[in-house]
């Protein structure tokens, strides 16, 4: 058996990353990330400790190192975790057709994450993890950011653009 097991981040990873962001200054417990993310607690606890080991987390486990985060996903998320658009499904938006990027960029076509209590029809975008529709309706703050980097997935280069001005105001990086 070999002694040494590769750390791989996963899209779960992101996610919760994005859920601690969403937080912002308030203290947050693992049971609350486990609860509110539809998840175990033993997956919040893996997902922390990869992220530990990636550089993303303080040794505290409670702290995003936000320039290494926003580094991440504009650089490495499109690579790792990408996403093409599906047929035509009624969901969630996301990418530039969910706030805030809806308020910037008009388009025709939609992207939507499957949901059959969506109210909106667009392209499929298969989400990070299952659970993010859910998710992102009990919180505003997560609902922006996993919008946000799904148009670093899926987006053209304005909405890139738009997208990481955004990311770096929700992590206190300034404009």
């Amino acid at each position: 058996m070999n002694a040494f097991k590769q750390q791989t981040m996963t899209p779960l990873d992101l996610v919760i990353l994005l859920k601690i962001a969403s937080y912002k200054d308030v203290s947050w417990f693992q049971q609350d990330l486990a609860s509110e993310l539809g998840i175990s607690q033993s997956e919040v606890s893996k997902s922390l400790n990869r992220s530990k080991y990636a550089g993303l987390l303080l040794p505290n486990g409670k702290n995003i190192l936000p320039m290494a985060f926003l580094e991440f996903l504009r650089y490495g998320l499109p690579y790792v975790f990408p996403v093409k658009p599906g047929p035509v499904v009624r969901g969630l938006p996301t990418s530039h057709s969910a706030k805030p990027l809806s308020d910037d960029i008009q388009s025709s076509e939609a992207y939507v994450w499957p949901y059959g209590k969506g109210t909106v029809r667009g392209h499929s975008i298969v989400p990070l993890y299952p659970t993010v529709p859910e998710a992102a309706l009990k919180d505003e703050n997560l609902y922006e950011l996993l919008a946000l980097v799904d148009a670093l997935r899926v987006g053209r280069a304005r909405e890139k653009e738009l997208a990481i001005k955004a990311l770096k105001h929700h992590l206190a990086l300034g404009e």
